[in-house]
């Protein structure tokens, strides 16, 4: 399959972040932990290099071992990177912690000219990475609009923080082309790509080759996999266990696709990284 999704309010809203740019200090970067390089937008390093924190996002659902893993690798390319589960907040304080980190520079700069300015940091990801549910979780707040669904956000929102602090929520904007497909699946497995402009039986079944790919133990046994089963055949019998059937007693394999997709998202098959 091939996967391709730039719908006419991306390009709008990388105009946007272009116009903007230049009235914010700092980038707040935020991934999934689930298929971390996969949200890494080649578009936004054309936008603007100034300062970035990123946040390593929705490490609820993937193990921790992974999430030390990719937080020392980002660490050692130089990256300032900090953990967040923004549903629950638990990390907000380390967001905040290495947000002021990143801006501490320049409020000392305007504090030393004896100005009280306001700095300001853009928020950006990929859609459905959950940066208006950070934003809210940092607030602690609901200030921006947030769902768990890409595309949910269309303009720019200004949020204020603290007094001297505002974050610029964006929306989620991905790349005009996916030159590496098997990226492209890993942020359509996530949610990060709308369903209704995929073949999701066939999403489905790339999914279930991929985990089986695997060995996952979690992932065989909630599909009650045979060892030699094919993708195919996982589906159908999925879809027959869970009572997706249509005249003839057949499994609606349609239905089991999304039903695979949404046991995975729901990480009834483990906490699993893609990466």
């Amino acid at each position: 399959m091939h996967i391709q999704w730039y719908p006419g309010h991306m390009t709008k809203a990388v105009r946007m972040m272009e116009e903007n740019e230049k009235l914010v200090d700092a980038l707040i970067y935020v991934l999934d932990a689930r298929a971390y390089q996969a949200c890494f937008n080649p578009s936004f390093d054309k936008i603007s290099q100034k300062p970035r924190l990123y946040v390593l996002n929705k490490v609820d659902t993937v193990a921790p071992s992974e999430v030390d893993r990719i937080m020392n690798e980002m660490r050692k390319d130089g990256m300032l990177v900090v953990q967040s589960n923004s549903i629950s907040g638990k990390f907000s304080q380390k967001v905040k912690d290495g947000l002021y980190t990143l801006l501490s520079p320049t409020i000392e700069k305007y504090k030393n000219k004896g100005v009280n300015k306001t700095v300001r940091a853009m928020v950006i990801g990929v859609p459905n990475s959950g940066k208006s549910t950070l934003i809210n979780s940092l607030c602690a707040k609901r200030r921006a609009d947030a769902q768990n669904r890409p595309g949910v956000t269309k303009g720019k929102q200004w949020i204020r923080l603290t007094d001297n602090v505002e974050l610029l929520d964006t929306p989620g904007t991905l790349w005009p082309s996916f030159e590496d497909q098997e990226k492209a699946k890993h942020l359509a497995y996530i949610g990060c790509i709308r369903d209704d402009i995929l073949d999701i039986e066939e999403l489905a079944l790339e999914l279930i080759k991929d985990l089986s790919n695997r060995g996952l133990y979690d992932f065989r046994r909630e599909l009650s996999m045979e060892q030699d089963a094919t993708p195919y055949e996982v589906l159908e019998a999925y879809g027959k266990r869970r009572g997706f059937l249509v005249r003839g007693g057949e499994a609606d394999t349609e239905r089991a696709a999304k039903g695979v997709l949404d046991a995975f998202r729901k990480q009834k098959f483990g906490k699993i990284c893609l990466e």
